[in-house]
């Protein structure tokens, strides 16, 4: 008879180490393996709680060796937990991948619920939370990214992002060039003893962090673009003339080319008068 082993999708601690469930807990004492997205970070949750299970690495350098391995245990009916360095196991982490994989190796998969970074966020934001699309990290490139929230631009659910804090400032900016100046809130170090939750207009939260610099992986939840809001959206994008817009984007690091098809697509403009207003504004000076 063909042995069935169980993955199980085990939730860990997005910063106090007293938010894990009992049922996680005995999970990890239990279970064969555990793979872990850092085990120098589980290992300290392990060492808390008085856990000795083995370790193993499971991240998105080693995914496809080490997805490998876990499967052949998997099917020599081993009990494997999954945990991600904080929060629920693939989210924003390769562990799709494993939980895709084991089904269709007919493994069994059993989740473990618990803390998660992004509806700690939401609920605690004050934002509608009856509707919201999570959109984990955003690109890195800043043309992609620009795109990526034109994209989003009149999606009506609240939108909740990750972002790393040496990319926080220039991704708010992009917020206010894209999307306007909604409301916000930028949360940090959540359940932790620095926790911070910063509560705005996207001007006002980068004005806060513009005279504090950012720490610690950020959860952004944004207000969605439905009525009063989108129209407010659509009148910031298009509050400067042009040129002058133009001027802003380069300011902020953009290229000319990109300046000007990033303004001709906000003001619905062909780019070559975007480039004849800059010209004419360049020889009036």
């Amino acid at each position: 008879m063909e042995q069935r082993g169980t993955l199980y999708l085990c939730a860990t601690p997005i910063g106090n180490l007293e938010d894990i469930t009992l049922r996680a807990l005995r999970v990890l004492r239990e279970v064969d393996l555990i793979a872990a997205e850092d085990t120098r970070h589980t290992r300290k949750l392990l060492s808390h709680y008085d856990i000795h299970t083995p370790l193993t690495s499971y991240h998105e350098h080693n995914r496809q060796k080490k997805g490998e391995y876990l499967l052949n245990l998997l099917a020599a009916g081993k009990k494997i937990a999954l945990v991600s360095d904080a929060g629920m196991p693939g989210i924003s982490d390769p562990g799709t991948e494993l939980v895709a994989s084991a089904l269709e190796n007919n493994q069994k998969v059993v989740p473990v619920p618990g803390p998660s970074a992004g509806i700690t966020a939401l609920v605690v934001s004050g934002l509608p939370a009856g509707a919201f699309a999570f959109e984990g990290f955003l690109p890195a490139a800043r043309k992609a990214r620009r795109d990526k929230l034109a994209a989003l631009s009149r999606e009506p659910r609240t939108l909740i992002f990750y972002e790393a804090p040496h990319r926080l400032t220039a991704t708010l900016i992009d917020f206010r060039e894209i999307i306007g100046n909604r409301l916000m809130v930028a949360a940090r170090e959540l359940t932790k003893q620095h926790e911070e939750v910063v509560r705005g207009t996207v001007d006002e939260v980068l004005e806060h962090f513009r005279g504090k610099e950012p720490r610690g992986e950020f959860c952004l939840v944004l207000a969605g673009a439905t009525g009063e809001r989108l129209e407010v959206a659509e009148t910031i994008q298009v509050s400067l003339e042009p040129a002058e817009h133009v001027a802003r984007l380069e300011a902020e690091g953009a290229g000319r080319k990109e300046a000007i098809r990033e303004v001709a697509r906000i003001h619905g403009l062909p780019r070559r008068e975007v480039y004849q207003a800059v010209v004419s504004k360049k020889q009036t000076k």
